[in-house]
């Protein structure tokens, strides 16, 4: 998962992302609220941690933005050492979804966090596959099918897939798909997601008729939608 953090402390920065990066985690921290915006104003992220005490923007400033600007869903954590009972209700009524007093433990930083994501994505390691409307995705075998016939993909045009399905309605930005899909930034020329988004428009018919379109988001990445019937 790609998690912004936000905290003007470079040795917090450091801890959060040593607790949650072998977990599989990636993490961009940020030491300005400022600076976060800009980035979320151009790129997705799965979870958001804010420190309340930053120099430039309060926590509860960059709260207020996200809650206003962002996906509902994207889940956001407070991890600070604002530990008054008044503090922790402000956020939370604000829109917070989860609050962590420092010092934390490390494993108790990531416990929190896969919780969170696993209740905000539910998202269940053991399940064998998912299903959206015709689409049958078989996570153990990587193969798709619609309506029982099985549709060949490659590994990768399977992830895309299954990323923009598991994200049904919400922009995600080219780097969170190349981030996530391939694992790595660098390196991925720009028109290979392109391709890949293309074959998988074809091979799985994603258009008005079918009841799904995949819309490109100028100069941010893309977006899957299930239609309504008047739709198509």
């Amino acid at each position: 998962m790609r998690i912004a953090i936000l905290d003007d402390d470079p040795s917090q920065l450091e801890f959060a992302t040593q607790s949650l990066s072998p977990a599989g985690h990636t993490c961009h921290t940020f030491t300005e609220g400022g600076a976060l915006i800009r980035e979320l104003r151009r790129e997705s992220f799965d979870l958001i941690v804010l420190d309340w005490n930053v120099t430039d923007m309060q926590g509860d400033e960059v709260l207020a933005w996200v809650r206003k600007h962002c996906n509902e869903a994207l889940p956001v954590l407070f991890m600070t050492s604002r530990s008054r009972e008044a503090d922790i209700v402000s956020a939370l009524n604000a829109g917070a979804d989860d609050y962590i007093v420092k010092p934390v433990a490390a494993p108790v930083l990531l416990a929190r966090v896969s919780t969170l994501l696993r209740r905000s994505y539910r998202r269940d390691q053991s399940i064998a596959s998912q299903e959206f409307g015709d689409y049958l995705f078989d996570l153990r075998e990587s193969i798709v099918y619609r309506q029982t016939v099985p549709i060949t993909l490659s590994q990768k045009e399977f992830q895309v897939a299954l990323l923009l399905f598991r994200n049904l309605g919400r922009p995600l930005s080219r780097s969170h798909i190349v981030e996530t899909v391939w694992k790595q930034t660098s390196d991925i020329p720009s028109r290979t997601l392109d391709t890949h988004v293309s074959s998988i428009r074809i091979k799985l018919d994603l258009r008005p008729q079918s009841g799904y379109c995949i819309y490109p988001v100028y100069g941010y990445g893309y977006r899957l939608e299930k239609l309504e019937a008047g739709e198509a």
